[in-house]
């Protein structure tokens, strides 16, 4: 079966309720088997084990990884052997994803383990009991939920933003549940061949696996210009470019993901990395501005301005089609008017549900905050407001790039609080945890709605599942963490566990308790001018009719990515433009896998680079170690 989608210029021209009637002839598949015991059983389980490979990862390297597409191949395989030996029948694409709904919202569970709570023990010395833990960060995901299907509306039904990474898991899906014919199977085949390739790279690029099989002299470095920088170091200013993160990544993962992303974002992408990394931060290095190189010194500077960028931007996109705002609450105080029935009012989470659930959930968040970690009862009521445009910012980002900067939002809360609360470490580290984790909660939520929208699944599902996902994270990753700590805090931030993204939340506190003015002149400049400048690039988008050539969140985002990122995904969307100008000949090879496949040869390199990362991982870990 192909998925049927609306051309472009069918997304600009119709309005919300020509979309949503065209989705429910053309698209819903409600009668087809969906959220059951045998699809939420297995997305409990394999997000739980999911979850522990995201702790791992995110405790060598502060990044949390998306496990769709891992979940849904490995769902569709042990349903395959299930149905060859006779005990079962395989799983309808639905129910698969469903499951890739619940395993997602597990696999993401982890993320404040890494990064704030881990943050706020080793600042405080104090342990926090697991059972406040496992309260708080199901409190988090629940609120995501709360916040994000407002706004599904809008960025899904409406704006139909790409989601590179659900679109993937979506393509994913229908390729390995098309099992009859000549076209379901050169699909088939690409998905193959690029999961391959991709998977092959990884392999290659993995120093102590290639040792250990005595393959060491197939190795390939883990960026290719490693090779130059053995024989000389480019630098600008005076800094090696490879300081600067100006490396080009073996791994075609992210060009995957750039292939999927569009070249407007990527090309947006570029020009921001470019004015990063090779103009402002070697100029700043230069002064003494921004202290030592590398990402994490230069990013310190840098993403003052790209938040304030992508947060202007996101506001005033939201906020210029207030009849889209309108029409996701109207139908609460009153009936529709006459030819404004909302067609997909029987499958969509009713709107009452968030007028009344945010307001209550955001409530026991703030009061769990004051008994958990002290948190003033105001200051945590100010933080819930700044989730819903936090959540904005994230939607925006990780709708068209898959990235969502938690962090960045993370330290844009903390800067706010800086400024409330001087001084309150606790309370500058613990509400830029509700803020960051609960708009990446909504954001990721919207990701794995996007492929049940491609699909034809029901919203209300989805929306379960993830609620369900929530539980299973939280009660396998919670328990392991507490026994790899073992009451020692100690191993925070030590070799053993030396957690990346908690030891810059803590720094950044301590850093900003100190004040706003303890930023430099020029960083505050900057949030300036990101702030306007965001402004201004969706201004021109509004006016342009969406023509204009830069997206303000593409450009933002790329002061929060390391260089190496943003020219990997920016390759990844010339490549597949070119292949569209030059490969004309729609019965040739190449036209059909690259231009007619582009988001199955995309989302195969995808799977495979993922599914052996983990592997490689866990490896590295239990057989290298």
């Amino acid at each position: 079966m192909a998925i049927t989608e609306l051309t472009p210029e069918q997304i600009h021209d119709m309005s919300l309720a020509e979309k949503d009637r065209w989705w429910l002839k053309n698209v819903y598949k409600g009668d087809m088997p969906q959220l059951n015991l045998r699809s939420g059983l297995t997305g409990m389980l394999l997000g739980g084990v999911l979850s522990l490979t995201n702790l791992y990862v995110g405790i060598r390297t502060g990044w949390t990884l998306g496990v769709g597409i891992t979940s849904v191949i490995l769902s569709f395989a042990i349903f395959k052997v299930i149905s060859k030996l006779k005990l079962g029948n395989e799983m309808t694409v639905l129910e698969n994803n469903a499951m890739q709904s619940i395993a997602t919202s597990a696999g993401y569970m982890t993320a404040p383990l890494i990064s704030s709570l881990a943050a706020y023990m080793a600042v405080t010395g104090r342990i926090i009991p697991w059972q406040h833990t496992m309260v708080w960060i199901i409190l988090l995901g629940i609120l995501g939920v709360l916040f994000a299907f407002p706004l599904k509306k809008r960025f899904i039904n409406d704006e139909q933003l790409p989601f590179p990474e659900g679109y993937a898991a979506g393509i994913v899906m229908d390729n390995l549940h098309t099992g009859e014919g000549a076209e379901g199977m050169f699909k088939a085949k690409l998905l193959g061949y690029g999961a391959a390739v991709s998977a092959t790279i990884e392999t290659m690029c993995n120093e102590p696996v290639m040792e250990a099989i005595k393959l060491k002299w197939a190795g390939l470095p883990a960026h290719w210009d490693d090779v130059i920088y053995k024989w000389f170091t480019p630098r600008i200013m005076g800094t090696p470019l490879k300081e600067l993160t100006v490396q080009f990544d073996t791994s075609i993962v992210m060009v995957a993901a750039g292939g999927l992303m569009g070249t407007k974002t990527a090309a947006s992408l570029m020009i921001g990395a470019v004015v990063n990394y090779l103009i402002l931060a070697p100029y700043l290095i230069s002064k003494g501005i921004i202290v030592g190189t590398g990402f994490k010194n230069i990013t310190m500077w840098a993403l003052w301005g790209g938040v304030a960028l992508m947060t202007t931007s996101s506001i005033y996109s939201f906020l210029s089609k207030p009849k889209v705002i309108l029409q996701s609450f109207q139908g609460m105080f009153g009936k529709k008017k006459a030819g404004e029935e909302d067609v997909l009012k029987d499958i969509e989470l009713p709107m009452w549900l968030f007028a009344v659930g945010i307001p209550v959930v955001g409530l026991l968040t703030v009061w769990m905050g004051h008994i958990f970690f002290g948190i003033h009862w105001w200051m945590g009521l100010i933080a819930i407001p700044m989730v819903f445009v936090f959540t904005l910012i994230a939607v925006n980002a990780t709708g068209l790039t898959s990235i969502t900067p938690t962090g960045a939002l993370g330290k844009l809360t903390q800067l706010t609080y800086s400024v409330l609360a001087p001084g309150n470490i606790q309370t500058n580290i613990m509400t830029a945890g509700i803020t960051g984790e609960v708009a990446s909660s909504a954001a990721n939520l919207l990701m794995d709605i996007k492929p049940g929208y491609m699909l034809g699944g029901k919203p209300r599902h989805q929306a379960l599942g993830h609620t369900l996902g929530i539980l299973a994270g939280a009660f396998v990753a919670v328990p392991v963490f507490y026994a790899i700590m073992n009451n020692d805090l100690t191993v925070l931030m030590s070799d053993r566990l030396p957690m990346p993204g908690a030891q810059i939340w803590k720094a950044v506190a301590e850093v900003l308790t100190k004040g706003l003015s303890f930023l430099h002149p020029s960083a505050r400049a900057a949030i300036a001018v990101g702030a306007l400048i965001g402004l201004v690039i969706e201004i021109l988008n509004q006016r342009s009719k969406g023509k204009f050539p830069v997206s303000g969140v593409g450009l933002g985002l790329a002061f929060v990515l390391k260089f190496s990122d943003s020219l990997s995904m920016a390759m990844g969307a010339l490549i597949f433009w070119l292949a569209g100008k030059f490969l004309t000949d729609k019965k040739s090879v190449g036209y059909r896998a690259f231009v007619d496949n582009q988001e199955t040869v995309c989302a195969g390199a995808i799977a495979g680079g993922s599914i052996i990362g983990l592997v490689l991982i866990l490896l590295e870990t239990i057989v290298l170690k």
